[in-house]
């Protein structure tokens, strides 16, 4: 048996939205049969898509050979085939959509930062709250096979008491002038909701909390490295948002962990993103697909010499971390898992309140960085 399930998506022509949620996750689980139930039965998407441009839409829906698309949200939402709302906008449009969405009764699943402020952020979820509609918040970084791999070793107890996190993350983007920025303008504007401290920050919070510890204090400083850049037309504008953050992140326990974002910054790394885990039995260096271990028993005896030059190798003294597990596309197990808790109301813990945590854990960054001091976190409730 197979049931449809009518999804309206929104803000597909952006690159994410497009990319991830539209041609690797929905369109993939259309391919597969749809999503499998716990019972053994399949739930078909059928999705709606939104945008402000009528030719993206257009030729989007001509190239996929979807039927329906809109540029009217109001109108969507009000069509009772499509239950389900996701939005994948920029964040200063985000908080208005969902609300619109949950008034009509929807379920809502959204890129994150759900909000720009971390009120409106737990309005969403009270909204959600009042009207008894399940929502969710993307987390992707959790599904990257790397981070999977972590987590394997956290809770088989490999690394005895963990004692800190490092982790970097970031590369170089263009300025737009004499090539490509490979992101879009208004992750550089403050105003429209951009800084790499309102994006990353709200990943950082799940991954550590999830994976590590709940994180209960922040020292931060967010810069802005580039103060002009060029924008998708190539006329040059005021770079007004951080494009690069530096944190101490304290988390239950006593585990410290460091945490470097940035825009500009040239890889020196074999990925993207990496995140060292040290603990008393033994430490781990995890990234987008790779997962690296030492064991207390292995580790050699560095000693500090600087009169010789370093003959030791020490990356070779690591151990790579077997796969153990097929591992599917991040964004697609995430939609799978959301329309399993729609539909039959299977677990799904990242909600909008912890969408929310991530907003906090953005804006205590930024009063710490312009306040110049440790901030603790409060405690956030409905």
């Amino acid at each position: 048996m197979v049931q449809r399930l009518g999804v309206v998506m929104n803000g597909v022509t952006g690159r994410m939205g497009y990319r991830q949620h539209l041609l690797r996750s929905v369109l993939a689980i259309r391919e597969q049969g749809g999503v499998e139930l716990p019972d053994g039965s399949r739930v078909q998407l059928e999705p709606l898509l939104v945008g402000r441009s009528e030719d993206k839409l257009r030729e989007i829906a001509r190239r996929h050979d979807l039927r329906h698309w809109t540029t009217d949200l109001d109108t969507a939402l009000a069509d009772d085939e499509y239950p389900l709302y996701f939005d994948a906008q920029i964040t200063s449009a985000r908080e208005r959509s969902i609300l619109a969405a949950i008034a009509a009764g929807r379920h809502v699943y959204t890129e994150k930062p759900t909000a720009e402020s971390v009120e409106g952020a737990l309005e969403l979820a009270r909204a959600a709250a009042r009207a008894g509609v399940k929502n969710g918040v993307v987390h992707d970084k959790l599904f990257l096979p790397g981070l999977r791999k972590l987590k394997r070793l956290v809770d088989s107890g490999f690394f005895g008491e963990i004692l800190s996190v490092r982790g970097e993350f970031g590369y170089w983007v263009f300025e737009g002038d004499w090539q490509p920025a490979q992101r879009p303008s208004w992750n550089y504007r403050a105003e429209d909701g951009g800084g790499i401290v309102a994006d990353m920050f709200c990943h950082w919070n799940y991954v550590l909390e999830q994976i590590v510890a709940p994180v209960e204090a922040v020292t931060a400083k967010a810069v802005t490295h580039v103060p002009v850049r060029h924008d998708e037309h190539g006329e040059a504008y005021k770079a007004t948002a951080d494009d690069a953050a530096y944190a101490i992140f304290e988390l239950e326990g006593g585990i410290i962990a460091q945490l470097n974002s940035s825009w500009a910054v040239r890889v020196d790394r074999d990925e993207l993103v990496e995140f060292q885990v040290d603990g008393t039995l033994g430490s781990a260096v995890a990234g987008l697909f790779a997962c690296r271990v030492q064991p207390r028993a292995v580790t050699p005896k560095a000693v500090w010499n600087p009169d010789l030059p370093e003959q030791h190798r020490y990356r070779d003294d690591w151990v790579p971390v077997p796969d153990n597990e097929p591992l599917d596309n991040g964004f697609k197990v995430q939609w799978e898992q959301f329309v399993r808790h729609v539909v039959a109301d299977t677990p799904h813990p990242y909600d909008f309140l912890s969408g929310a945590r991530g907003v906090r854990l953005a804006a205590a960054g930024l009063e710490s960085s312009a306040q110049g001091r440790r901030v603790e976190l409060a405690d956030l409730a409905l």
